[in-house]
């Protein structure tokens, strides 16, 4: 695997655990002040937020495992067709790898010398790079995905969580929406520098999704709350 290769798999992942984190913050946050919003009981609230953050936990790791299963499972399937190719007809896919360099840029001569002499060291190897961009040696690997994303939401979710469990009566909702606030802010500038995108855009709109949600939730809470009592 290139450096590139190896930069761009850290990149991937780095970007997935700001994601994960960043719902862990706004569905927990908003689900804690919707049920602050019909009850002041620090208990049920806890209850509720604990309740959110390891059901959206759970529900983050097991998607993101069926997603990655389900490429890696692709990725075998494009490399079990390639042996056999390479097995039923080995000289048309030595001009068939020949062709991808030579619109690469190389001369005939030498993207033919450059093919075989990768074929003769790993024809499949050769093949996956020029043709799938896979590493047959490096697939995904989706138990390590889906504990990336547990671990991202889970710390994502233990901000609010926080914030609204150690904070008095007539501080919860503005002190977790604002703890909610600032990590929606770093996240937002996180994942723009990752990708490259205009920073201030990124979190502004990090921050009014994130507003909106519990704005909403609150207020359901609210006439919830208030139609129960």
């Amino acid at each position: 695997m290139t450096h590139d290769e190896v930069t761009g798999d850290r990149m991937n992942w780095l970007r997935a655990g700001v994601l994960g984190a960043n719902d862990g913050i706004v569905s927990t946050a908003s689900l804690v002040v919707g049920v602050a919003g019909a009850t002041t009981d620090r208990a049920q609230i806890l209850v509720a937020g604990l309740a959110g953050l390891f059901a959206g936990a759970m529900s983050m790791a097991s998607g993101e495992y069926v997603s990655v299963s389900s490429q890696r499972d692709a990725e075998r399937a494009l490399l079990a067709k390639e042996r056999q190719e390479l097995r039923d007809m080995p000289e048309e896919e030595l001009e068939e790898l020949k062709e991808i360099y030579e619109g690469k840029g190389l001369d005939s001569g030498t993207a033919e010398e450059v093919a075989r002499q990768l074929t003769e060291h790993d024809a499949l190897a050769a093949h996956a790079d020029a043709e799938l961009h896979i590493d047959p040696d490096e697939l995904t690997n989706p138990w390590g995905a889906a504990v990336a994303s547990f671990i991202a939401f889970t710390v994502g979710a233990l901000l609010p969580l926080a914030a609204i469990a150690f904070t008095t009566t007539s501080l919860r909702v503005p002190v977790t929406v604002t703890a909610a606030i600032l990590a929606l802010a770093l996240t937002g500038f996180v994942s723009a520098r990752l990708s490259g995108a205009r920073k201030r855009r990124a979190v502004v709109r990090n921050i009014a999704g994130g507003l909106i949600a519990m704005g909403v939730t609150y207020a359901i809470g609210s006439l919830v709350g208030q139609s129960i009592g």
